[in-house]
């Protein structure tokens, strides 16, 4: 019974708002998910051909001079924001697979949430709330997010279990559901090259899209393979560099409500999420339909 938010704005004077207006959302969902939280933001790059890792660590103090040494490894300049146990580390986008390869190297016990060139990725074990507040989430501005509030159904309470899932580039996913052919399907990408970190069902879902994108497929168009190839219960919602969608599977028995205007595109577990928006009043209201991909783009 986990809570999803989701928010895609299209009035670009709503931008430095996006963490306030996620984070209202996901508090409302907390009930529905105790156990974890985390939120996806997709925030300015720093400046033009920019990237990020967004990473995060057990102890902080192992973020202690780890941007001057990635800057060493990889021949160019490093700037890192550290919040609480998370960090951003900035570099040019050409740099960005070698700057993962030097984390690793540098730092093992270190985690990458994220790595694109807008996406910024929060999550710990812990109340909604409670994580929003620790990584200032309200300050932060941006063009779409998603956020999730997790009951733990199918593998451990920890920070790597939370969600969002990111994947690949710029990709990230949250999920209320379960999956029956997780187990099958994560053994079929691991033979494609796709590796998958945790026993999180979700995270199947998430390399599974991102292996169709790879290959040329549109989230769109990903997201409507996986409706022949998920098997379960599921409502997704997913976010791209400039795209947001949402599928709920064929019997849709989990609840979704979606609500546009001309300044955004919310999605909620429940309206009382949505409440709080600005025009909520005048919005078109509805529940998506099964096996229907709702896809919007920047």
């Amino acid at each position: 019974m986990c809570g999803i938010v989701g928010l895609f704005l299209k009035d670009d004077g709503l931008r430095p708002e996006l963490g306030a207006m996620l984070t209202e959302m996901l508090v409302t969902m907390t009930d529905r998910g105790p156990d974890s939280a985390g939120l996806a933001v997709y925030t300015p790059g720093r400046e033009p051909g920019q990237a990020k890792l967004t990473v995060q660590a057990a102890d902080p103090s192992d973020f202690e001079g780890l941007d001057r040494e990635i800057s060493g490894v990889v021949g160019a300049d490093v700037a890192m924001t550290v919040k609480d146990s998370h960090a951003v580390i900035g570099l040019p986008r050409e740099m960005l697979d070698r700057g993962r390869t030097a984390l690793r190297d540098l730092r093992p016990d270190i985690r990458v949430m994220s790595a694109g060139e807008t996406i910024e990725i929060y999550k710990e074990v812990g109340l909604p709330g409670d994580v929003a507040k620790r990584f200032d989430i309200p300050g932060l501005q941006g063009t779409h997010g998603i956020g999730h509030s997790r009951m733990a159904t199918e593998s451990a309470v920890t920070t790597l279990g939370a969600h969002p899932f990111s994947t690949g580039a710029d990709q990230c996913l949250v999920h209320n559901g379960s999956l029956s052919n997780h187990n099958s399907l994560r053994r079929k990408l691991a033979r494609e090259g796709v590796a998958v970190e945790t026993e999180n069902d979700t995270e199947v879902a998430a390399a599974y899209l991102t292996r169709e994108m790879q290959q040329g497929s549109s989230l769109g168009r990903a997201l409507e393979s996986g409706l022949a190839d998920l098997d379960g219960f599921y409502t997704f919602v997913v976010g791209t560099r400039d795209g947001f969608g949402v599928v709920r599977d064929p019997i849709a028995c989990k609840p979704a409500v979606m609500a546009e205007t001309d300044q955004y595109v919310a999605f909620g577990s429940e309206y009382r999420a949505l409440v709080g928006l600005p025009g909520i009043d005048i919005a078109r209201v509805w529940e998506p339909e099964p096996a229907t991909v709702y896809f919007w783009k920047h």
